[in-house]
């Protein structure tokens, strides 16, 4: 029988209420917390997202918009799965579409980038960076779904992408800006990593002590960068690689100190703490200049530890 002979009105089935911003809260006590509350929030971020000078105001806050992002960097989920919260008329309060055109506006204005560099200049400020040793490596990330570049290592059997990237003693990045194909060897990497960290250093006014040791694995191992290396400025602690000549060569040998080689996990520990972050496991972002504001987002979390 149908409900309307019996005077019962059908009813909507209510929403569920989704909590975007609770659910980040729960990681504030975590080592890498992805969650800002408003007084970090006021400090840290926002003083760089760009807000527009016409048009209508956005109808929610800077504040709960940014999380959302976050959630999307930490959980990993698609785009159209982004629990949005429901507003006082019963509707999504914002459409996901609307936060993806904002974080790519911010990506394409510099903002992320821009975070990226306040936090390497407030470790360099507060006295937090340890610039006795630094360590450089490459890690990499899977693009199933393909990319604008994306490469394939028969070594490892996958398709994807890497980032070389260069830190400090504590595993604070500093220099995350190149991204390639995953089928590049990391020694044709190191130069534009070089120069990564010397944009770094002019930004946030940073001076290295000169001879600086820096940790390389044997995948850098060359002639031409261990000259680039002494070109910058620092002394190139790298790991011979065994695939070099056999007989030993007249004259004085190369400096390898295995004391200060041994200190090379702080740089892996630094990409387990980036692999909490799903997005970038397994990149979804066709566009490379979007796949590199998540690992810029994801390592300025990684330099905000120390603060928030």
């Amino acid at each position: 029988m149908d409900c309307l002979d019996l005077g019962v009105e059908s009813k909507k089935p209510k929403r569920i209420q989704l909590k975007t911003v609770l659910n980040l809260q729960q990681t504030a006590e975590q080592a890498i917390p992805v969650y800002f509350n408003e007084k970090d929030f006021n400090e840290f971020i926002l003083p760089h997202l760009s807000q527009g000078r016409r048009g209508p105001q956005p109808k929610i806050p800077l504040y709960k918009l940014f999380h959302y992002i976050l959630y999307i960097l930490y959980t990993g989920v698609q785009w159209k799965m982004l629990p949005i919260e429901i507003g006082a008329d019963q509707q999504p309060e914002i459409h996901y579409t609307r936060v993806w055109s904002k974080w790519k506006q911010w990506v394409d204005n510099g903002v992320i980038a821009n975070i990226f560099y306040q936090s390497v200049e407030l470790l360099h400020t507060r006295g937090a960076l340890d610039l006795s040793l630094l360590h450089g490596d490459g890690t990499n990330f899977i693009a199933k779904l393909g990319g604008d570049i994306t490469g394939y290592s028969g070594h490892k059997h996958q398709k994807g992408n890497k980032i070389v990237t260069i830190q400090d003693n504590q595993g604070n990045v500093l220099a995350p800006m190149t991204i390639t194909t995953v089928n590049q060897s990391d020694m044709l990497q190191l130069p534009n990593a070089l120069k990564d960290l010397k944009i770094t250093c002019r930004r946030c006014r940073i001076d290295i002590p000169t001879n600086t040791s820096l940790n390389l694995d044997a995948g850098f191992d060359s002639r031409k960068n261990r000259k680039i290396v002494w070109n910058a400025g620092l002394k190139p602690n790298i790991k011979e690689n065994p695939r070099n000549r056999k007989t030993v060569k007249r004259g004085r040998k190369r400096f390898f100190d295995q004391d200060l080689y041994a200190q090379r996990f702080k740089c892996e520990r630094t990409f387990a703490w980036q692999d909490k972050f799903k997005r970038i496991i397994f990149q979804q972002e066709w566009y490379r200049h979007l796949n590199l504001g998540f690992n810029l987002l994801a390592f300025a979390l990684i330099n905000f530890r120390h603060f928030h």
